[in-house]
């Protein structure tokens, strides 16, 4: 949408009548350098982010050991949570330094804060060395990781969104999501081959490695992202000193029925992200009683998926809108989540693999389209804060707490299947917010 900052409280407050931004399209070479920065700068932070959550079972003994493998599962998952307290803190932040300073340094910042925290993990001493030392160790860096991703996705998405070409801007936003799952991918199936390959070391030693490719892999987010121009659409309003001065508070007065709509949107893609990449991997071992092995198979085979689908259905939603990938997104995770969960419990590989997919392919038509839909609910000046409060506190309130609340529901319902009602409820919110939505797509309003 267009910077809004020279309308009326009233009028800015309503993102269904906003216009698409115009800004000059940067040329093809600038266009690949800010999506490599942005996107392996993504995958690194998401890489950081989610690998605690597919080592949950390992870092449940290492950490919380009690001899009953769900109290100890549960006490790992509350701690995935705890990085979620976090995010709307990092959001507000992240996001009113990116909307002061540019999105482009803020980001650099981000990746390397995540960075040192997981490191950091990856060298604390376990629960049989340091006693009660250890998880209280594992919470801070947790805590920090947390912060920092507050300040990732809304402000990546900002970036790409604000030098996309117009009629491009779902395909090359969806970048941004499906950096974020082949970062999951990355995770799963390195664990999966540490688990193949050290057996039982992986319990012992092998489950610091990912934590400590940390390193490297911020030196290159870094350092690619602060090599970066900032996008046309910042530069344009610094230069005619547009800049917000308080951007949270002007947020909260042009921007707050954005937010609220931001805050719908991001109900399913909160939970369906944490419950594919984090809550599954457990879920296929302790209750279902899969191998480990066989577990992370599972799970990568469905993030991979998800991965390879989105762009292309980001690229769809620019010809035929963002309402109707949101809405089969929606409609796909309502209808399928139970048959899905029914699968899985049958107990075959080939036929979890097909169920995560199926769900996979759910999420991955609702990502093609949504980091688009997000952007163009906000005006330039407070884009980048404005995304970052709302995108995070549903992510703190629904995402964070999905492996919590599932493994829960399990044990408190008696009933294996039980996450896939939650799964429906959430698809069913998400969904009524997009039917009250408007479309943005560029493409369909010009239409």
């Amino acid at each position: 949408m267009i910077d809004q900052s020279s309308r009326g409280a009233g009028q800015a407050d309503d993102p269904q009548t906003a216009d698409v931004p115009q800004v000059k399209e940067p040329d093809a070479k600038s266009l690949r350098k800010v999506l490599v920065a942005a996107g392996l700068g993504h995958f690194v932070e998401w890489f950081d982010f989610g690998i605690y959550g597919t080592l949950a079972v390992i870092l449940a003994h290492q950490f919380f050991p009690s001899g009953n493998p769900q109290a100890e599962l549960l006490s790992t998952f509350a701690v995935f949570g705890a990085g979620f307290v976090m995010r709307p803190l990092g959001g507000m932040f992240f996001g009113s330094l990116g909307d002061r300073i540019g999105r482009q340094k803020t980001l650099a910042i981000v990746v390397l804060t995540t960075s040192a925290a997981t490191l950091a993990m990856g060298l604390l001493p376990t629960h049989a060395t340091a006693g009660v030392l250890a998880p209280a160790l594992l919470v801070l860096c947790r805590l920090v990781q947390g912060f920092a991703a507050g300040g990732e996705s809304a402000g990546a998405t900002t970036l790409l969104a604000e030098y996309a070409p117009e009629r491009r801007r779902g395909f090359v936003t969806s970048w941004i999501d499906a950096s974020g799952f082949a970062a999951f991918v990355a995770g799963s199936g390195l664990v999966l081959l540490l688990s193949a390959a050290l057996g039982d070391a992986m319990d012992d030693w092998g489950w610091r490695i990912p934590f400590l490719l940390a390193a490297p892999l911020g030196i290159a987010g870094f350092y690619l992202r602060s090599r970066l121009e900032d996008s046309p659409e910042f530069r344009k309003l610094k230069s005619e000193g547009g800049q917000s001065r308080s951007p949270l508070r002007e947020s909260f007065t042009i921007a707050r029925t954005a937010m609220l709509f931001c805050v719908g949107f991001m109900v399913i893609k909160a939970v369906g992200h944490w419950a594919l990449q984090t809550f599954m991997p457990g879920y296929l071992q302790t209750t279902l009683e899969f191998s480990r092995v066989q577990a992370f198979a599972i799970t990568t085979a469905g993030l991979f998926v998800v991965a390879l689908a989105v762009p292309f259905m980001g690229a769809l939603s620019d010809r035929v809108g963002r309402k109707p990938l949101l809405i089969a997104g929606s409609a796909g995770m309502a209808v399928l989540a139970w048959p899905a969960f029914w699968l899985l419990s049958v107990g075959n590989g080939l036929l979890a693999a097909v169920a995560m997919i199926a769900l996979g392919l759910c999420l991955a038509a609702f990502d093609g389209a949504i980091s688009a839909a997000l952007a163009e609910l906000f005006p330039t000046r407070v884009r980048y804060g404005a995304m970052a409060v709302s995108y995070n506190f549903a992510a703190a309130i629904f995402g964070g707490m999905t492996p919590y609340f599932a493994t829960w529901l399990i044990g408190a319902s008696g009933y294996a299947l039980s996450p896939a009602f939650y799964l429906i409820v959430i698809a069913v919110v998400s969904g009524v917010t997009v039917l009250r939505a408007r479309e943005t797509a560029p493409a369909r309003i010009s239409d």
